[in-house]
């Protein structure tokens, strides 16, 4: 009877250890990356895939470079919201410079394309970024290495800026891109944080760490909710979801991540089921081309900073049974504003339009590889093969050619 007890006790052991074997290797919960080529990718890396060293050392180099980075916090901007309470983000307007024919300085006059330097050295606009920049990074170290340090840190920097008491910002940014002696902050300003639904990505690669806790989950899951409601109810929030432009689309990311990763698809789909009509027929022509993006002084920067997004909307449509690739047969698509851009990717065209910094054609490089399964006549995997370097961390973390 013992000896029945033993067998039964480990044979329970053994099931335990492979329900927990099998959940370690559930795919990551992502939404804009595809959870099956990372870990197929994480598997090739495991069995030391040549093609992928490269990539996999690019990596680790850069994110050992950021062991040490932050902590970032809202708090340690030196000027205070005009709320009083320095947990709100507060930034100023890229664009915006001092009026030179005033003491003051105010109100300040627009410069499209050209960046005051003071956006960087006040408010948390460059804490904000290099934080998101260094957590993604972090995060996909720790999905292809299983080097838990990489996962410590990059939790500790999510826990500093968006739980922890002291030091986490207050769900929303009623003060982003402010212009001084104008306005105290602006709906455009929600662009900030536009890439933060990559950073939702990283949240799901660390679940599988023991750096990662349900408590930290839960965490964010509450902050990304009031985020989430604060960007649908506000008049900021408001304000940018009627906008024409590039500002209309990542909200509309913004918005659907955020949904999907707080477990509310409907509101998810809801605003993918309007991006065809309300999105993608108002802002690309009939040659593919973006007449808000072009109107720019950096027209190539804006017009694929806005066709990512756009990929990035059919990829979370994907998710909500949206099919948003397809469009009716002569009509605007996402496919064809990647198509209007493409041979200027490839040099076989010169860009005609402003573009006041110098152009760079891997811009389109990530909008490529995510739509390249819809490209049946494989002219984006061939682009994107001749734009991969060949230690890109893109090969790691997109479907490559």
């Amino acid at each position: 009877m013992r000896l029945s007890v033993v067998i039964i006790a480990s044979l329970v052991v053994l099931l335990l250890h492979g329900v927990a074997i099998a959940a370690s290797t559930d795919p990551p919960r992502v939404f804009l990356l595809d959870a099956q080529v990372i870990e197929a990718n994480r598997l090739r890396v495991q069995q030391g895939d040549a093609e992928l060293k490269p990539a996999l050392k690019q990596l680790t180099r850069q994110a050992d470079k950021l062991l040490d980075a932050g902590p970032f916090s809202v708090m340690d901007k030196q000027s205070t919201p005009p709320s009083g309470d320095k947990h709100d983000y507060q930034s100023i307007g890229p664009y915006w410079w001092p009026n030179p024919d005033k003491a003051d300085g105010l109100p300040y006059l627009r410069k499209d394309g050209q960046v005051n330097p003071e956006r960087s050295k006040t408010g948390d606009a460059q804490s904000f970024k290099s934080m998101r920049e260094a957590v993604v990074t972090l995060a996909y170290a720790w999905h292809f290495t299983g080097q838990e340090n990489y996962a410590q840190h990059a939790a500790s920097l999510l826990r500093t800026w968006y739980l922890d008491p002291a030091t986490r910002m207050n769900p929303n940014m009623q003060y982003a891109q402010a212009i001084p002696g104008r306005t105290e902050g602006r709906g455009i300003g929600i662009v900030d944080a536009h890439s933060q639904p990559k950073l939702i990505d990283a949240i799901g690669l660390l679940q599988s760490s023991k750096a990662w806790t349900d408590t930290d989950q839960q965490g964010m899951v509450e902050w990304f909710d009031a985020f989430l409601n604060w960007l649908l109810t506000s008049k900021h929030g408001k304000d940018e979801a009627r906008t024409k432009n590039n500002h209309a689309t990542q909200y509309d990311v913004q918005v659907a991540s955020y949904a999907l990763f707080v477990g509310k698809p409907d509101i998810a789909k809801e605003v993918l089921s309007n991006v065809a009509k309300k999105r993608i027929a108002t802002q690309i022509g009939p040659d593919g081309s973006q007449p808000h993006e072009l109107a720019r002084t950096r027209s190539w920067d804006y017009s694929v900073f806005n066709t990512l997004h756009f990929a990035h909307l059919a990829v979370l449509g994907e998710h909500v049974g949206v099919d948003l690739w397809q469009q009716p047969e002569g009509q605007p698509s996402i496919l064809s504003a990647i198509d209007y851009l493409l041979p200027y990717a490839t040099g076989q065209k010169k860009w005609q339009s402003i573009q006041i910094r110098s152009f760079n054609a891997k811009d389109l490089l990530v909008s490529l590889l995510v739509a390249a399964k819809h490209d049946k006549a494989g002219r984006y995997r061939e682009a994107a093969q001749q734009l991969l370097a060949d230690d890109a961390i893109e090969r790691l973390v997109y479907p490559t050619p």
